[in-house]
């Protein structure tokens, strides 16, 4: 059987990998603590698990339109207003099976093969990999600790082409849980709309970000640039990983590009996962989400207060999400040696930075502290242990 190019070219997600190891080594009887996935350990608000069972209870799950259920639209367009403070017209929220469904829509409905997309490195794998094998020519562009590990408005200048269609960025990021400040994604996209070029928003970890002094979520890049096509998803603020829902926010022009995609690629997302969801923006639940995301906030500051007490230093703290950059160069391992035998030594499952990118591969860690308290404690002991016995 001939396997496709596009297939070949798709490296493995290696946090995945890693959490195979974990569920091997976990099968023959070891007690492995796994931060190397972003997955909440909380699960979704009690009101969503109630409306799920109230939906299956109904008996009959049919297909939706394409584009998601009408209420559960109106009620994402409500949480902007109510979060963000930005207007929306449902009908540009398009609800999908996952973000990356989402990605998958986008990624089919704007790039051409050979089309120029600048990506900051590091970065979330997948995000990349789906615009490859629809045939563009992504653009790692390297960043440093000086820029947050993020792209800003000199660098997308100096790396700009005739070739560039668009670009993307992530903030708060997935692996370094840094943003970019609301200026420079203010004057990143200022100058990709300049030139005709679309700009792809992840804000899936939006709503983990710190607040600021009057205790006000990040801004979303729809309150100055309506034309910003944002992905998001129910996985990480709701805590809804499995149930694969996902929504974009398009410009009213794409609607009908994105509906036809829908239709094809996959029908339509969950019934019951739409049906469940509805649940999320209630007063109560999101005064739960409110509580779990200053409790990340709680683990974020034991993390990087353990790191440091180890020699495991964070060149840059986050300021969302739930992840942590740390460095290993100190260790005289690279960052897969030092997962590799992290994870046999000391059951402690992270995942190196050969996942994101060019930039650090070798020398960065990525660990998410989605995981209870305790489970974090345990882990810094025993990362303390494995470097007190590399010092030795």
């Amino acid at each position: 059987m001939k396997i496709s190019q596009r297939a070949q070219s798709v490296d493995p997600f290696f946090a995945m990998e890693f959490g195979k190891r974990a569920a091997a080594l976990e099968a023959q009887g070891h007690e492995v603590i796994k931060l190397s996935l972003g997955e909440p350990d909380f699960g979704p608000p009690p009101a969503v698990l109630e409306a799920a069972g109230k939906a299956v209870e109904g008996g009959s799950l049919p297909y939706t339109a394409a584009l998601g259920i009408p209420a559960l639209r109106e009620a994402i367009a409500g949480f902007y207003l109510h979060e963000h403070g930005v207007t929306l017209n449902p009908h540009r929220i398009i609800v999908t099976a996952g973000a990356s469904a989402a990605l998958l829509l986008v990624s089919a409905a704007l790039v051409d093969p050979g089309d120029e997309v600048i990506v900051g490195d590091p970065s979330y794998p997948c995000n990349r990999q789906f615009m490859s094998s629809f045939g563009a020519q992504v653009k790692l562009v390297s960043t440093d600790a000086d820029t947050r590990f993020q792209l800003d408005a000199a660098s997308v200048r100096a790396n700009w082409t005739p070739q560039t269609k668009g670009l993307m960025v992530a903030t708060p990021s997935n692996p370094t849980g840094t943003s970019v400040p609301p200026d420079e994604l203010r004057a990143i996209c200022a100058w990709a709309r300049e030139h005709g070029a679309w700009r792809i928003v992840d804000e899936i970890y939006l709503n983990l970000g710190d607040r600021d002094a009057a205790g006000r979520p990040p801004q979303t890049v729809l309150a100055f640039d309506d034309d910003a096509i944002v992905i998001n998803s129910f996985s990480k603020y709701f805590g809804m990983t499995g149930w694969r829902l996902g929504w974009t926010v398009v410009p009213e022009a794409l609607v009908p590009t994105m509906e036809r995609l829908a239709q094809n690629y996959y029908i339509c997302a969950s019934n019951l996962s739409q049906q469940a969801a509805l649940a999320c923006f209630t007063p109560a639940s999101l005064a739960v989400c409110e509580e779990r995301r200053v409790e990340f906030a709680r683990r974020r500051e034991l993390v990087l207060k353990g790191l440091a007490g180890i020699g495991l230093p964070v060149p840059v703290p986050p300021d969302g999400a739930f992840y942590v950059y740390f460095d290993v160069s100190g260790t005289g391992l690279t960052s897969w040696q030092f997962c590799e035998r992290v994870l046999e030594e000391v059951h402690v499952a992270l995942t190196p930075g050969k996942d994101f990118g060019n930039v650090g591969a070798d020398q960065y860690v990525r660990l998410s502290y989605a995981a209870s308290a305790e489970h974090l404690q345990e882990a810094i002991r025993r990362l303390g242990a494995f470097m007190d016995r590399l010092r030795s």
